[in-house]
């Protein structure tokens, strides 16, 4: 299906980040699962500049109860900053500064019952408006090369309507997933046909999984209005995505890059030895400490 309205930029992304992170307890008991660290930086730091790179403009944080350690992240600390200058540590302020995203260009809101990521995606209507908007899972982090989104973003930029990104796993594991139903492939982009959330592997549509990068428009919010109970007794996102297709242009899209799942435990201590293995400041340390543990 093509298009025949004007194809409007993405500038618009919301972060959902109101879970509470049980998989991580007793880390997560005070500490926000977002404000995890892989290597340096919080999780939630790598989905924010994969967007920046991407050209978003506007960030929109869905927050709840304990989180306010995110918005004090992506704000100025005056007195660190002042002793790091005084202390002429200029590598250590200038990674502090590039970190913070534009004066107003930040905004949070709150999620206030757990409802599942439908809800969370909903609850951020009011500042998204009437215009495209990318949606990032924190708990992804999707590295090598050009972003995730950056790719997302120009492939949209030549069909329009949404975009999700997707990746093949093993038919096993289709059950944790948002699962495309795909009809075409045409380099990175695979026509849809619908989309189930968690299906069980015998009737799972394909193996093509949504792994937390998505490009969609406004009319979103009107299937997400009708607050319908999905899968594990939450709102789905996956079942408002659903009710889109046919109405407009809608595909998945294979993105090359590293994928690591910081949402769980081994997940998170992958990307830590990944990430890390390819840091210029501890490759080398980390190398010889994973010799040492002859594995």
């Amino acid at each position: 299906m093509t298009t025949s309205k004007p194809i409007k930029p993405v500038r618009k992304a919301v972060l959902p980040v109101a879970g509470m992170g049980t998989r991580f307890l007793p880390a997560t008991k005070a500490v926000p699962k977002e404000m995890l660290t892989v290597v340096d930086k919080p999780v939630i730091q790598y989905a924010v500049e994969e967007a920046a790179a991407a050209g978003i403009e506007q960030f929109i944080f869905v927050t709840g109860r304990g989180k306010h350690v995110i918005e004090d992240h992506f704000d100025h600390a005056y007195e660190l900053e002042a002793l790091l200058s005084a202390r002429e540590k200029t590598k250590e302020l200038n990674s502090l500064l590039e970190s913070l995203p534009e004066s107003g260009s930040v905004s949070f809101t709150r999620q206030q019952a757990p409802k599942g990521l439908g809800h969370a995606v909903w609850c951020a209507r009011h500042f998204v408006g009437d215009e495209p908007f990318a949606v990032l899972l924190p708990d992804e982090i999707l590295v090598d090369g050009v972003g995730c989104l950056s790719q997302m973003v120009a492939a949209y930029a030549e069909t329009g309507g949404c975009v999700v990104a997707v990746r093949e796993v093993p038919l096993e594991e289709t059950k944790r997933y948002g699962i495309i139903a795909p009809t075409g492939e045409k380099g990175s982009m695979i026509a849809m046909s619908g989309v189930v959330e968690k299906p069980d592997p015998a009737s799972a549509p394909s193996r093509l999984a949504v792994i937390g990068r998505y490009i969609l428009q406004p009319e979103v919010f009107g299937e997400l209005d009708r607050h319908e109970i999905g899968a594990g007794n939450e709102i789905q996102l996956t079942d408002a995505m659903a009710r889109l297709i046919g109405r407009m242009p809608f595909h998945g899209y294979r993105f090359t890059g590293q994928r690591y799942d910081c949402g769980d435990k081994v997940g998170f201590l992958h990307a830590n030895i990944a990430v890390g293995l390819e840091h210029p400041d501890i490759s080398g340390p980390l190398k010889e400490i994973l010799k040492s543990l002859k594995l």
